[in-house]
């Protein structure tokens, strides 16, 4: 236990902890979207799974680290460019974040019900609610696994200490918890925000393909992009309230 007296040890797990934190933004914002097509009542408890797929796999990779930076060894080349596990995983996953992040883009613009159970009778819509729910659980599981890839090779090459690693997870996991709640009401309520944060969807699965092919994409640039959307929008958000309220007076 002497270790926990060592003020690096503490330095690196708040570092950690922050990274781990700015690096999940993308995740909760998938899953905020996503849980959006729910039922109010099943939203919470589909955020609360989650997220903890997305901390348990974060902890298999770290406990598996041999393997996962294995994965950084070419299996093959085409072209005369090296493909290794890494880089398949960052491709099918941009290429599913590209898809999924355009069809939402569609029906939000559409504002069409594609996925919406059949007004039938209520044990239908029951099943049909289940097999969304899940439908989605599963689409989380499969893009938790792709930005944890990246999230557990940045905190291996920060620290050593594996205990480390895996206390900035759980408390980098735990504040997602808390914020993904309040992020997923506001950018129900903001449907503007909702297609501003699915083209940020579209920017990191672009930045992961190009990865694939070690075309390195700092994400700074793409929170940069993003923030300053972000920026411009809630100016927008604050001029139509003003006007809504001059109107009611």
């Amino acid at each position: 236990m002497e270790f926990l007296l060592d003020p690096n040890i503490w330095i690196a797990f708040a570092m950690l902890t922050a990274l781990e934190i700015v690096l999940g933004v993308d995740n909760i914002i998938f899953i905020s979207i996503l849980v959006g097509r729910l039922p109010a009542e099943l939203r919470d408890k589909a955020r609360r799974l989650g997220l903890s797929f997305a901390m348990l796999s974060r902890l298999a990779l770290l406990f598996s680290l041999s393997w996962v930076m294995s994965l950084t060894t070419d299996l093959f080349t085409v072209f005369d460019q090296g493909i290794s596990g890494r880089d398949l995983v960052l491709l099918f996953g941009g290429l599913f974040l590209l898809y999924k992040a355009s069809h939402e883009i569609f029906v939000e613009v559409e504002a069409r019900e594609e996925d919406a159970p059949p007004q039938t009778d209520p044990a239908t819509l029951k099943a049909a609610g289940a097999r969304l729910f899940w439908s989605i659980i599963g689409q989380i599981a499969v893009i938790d696994i792709v930005f944890s890839l990246d999230s557990v090779i940045t905190a291996v090459g920060m620290v050593d200490h594996i205990g480390v690693m895996v206390a900035a997870v759980i408390a980098a996991v735990g504040v997602m918890m808390f914020a993904a709640k309040p992020i997923g009401d506001f950018v129900d309520r903001h449907p503007s925000v909702k297609v501003l944060a699915l083209a940020f969807l579209v920017m990191v699965g672009m930045a992961l393909t190009a990865e694939a092919f070690d075309l390195h994409v700092p994400k700074g640039y793409i929170y940069a992009a993003m923030a300053f959307s972000l920026a411009v929008e809630a100016l927008n958000i604050r001029a139509r309230s003003k006007r809504l309220a001059a109107k009611g007076q």
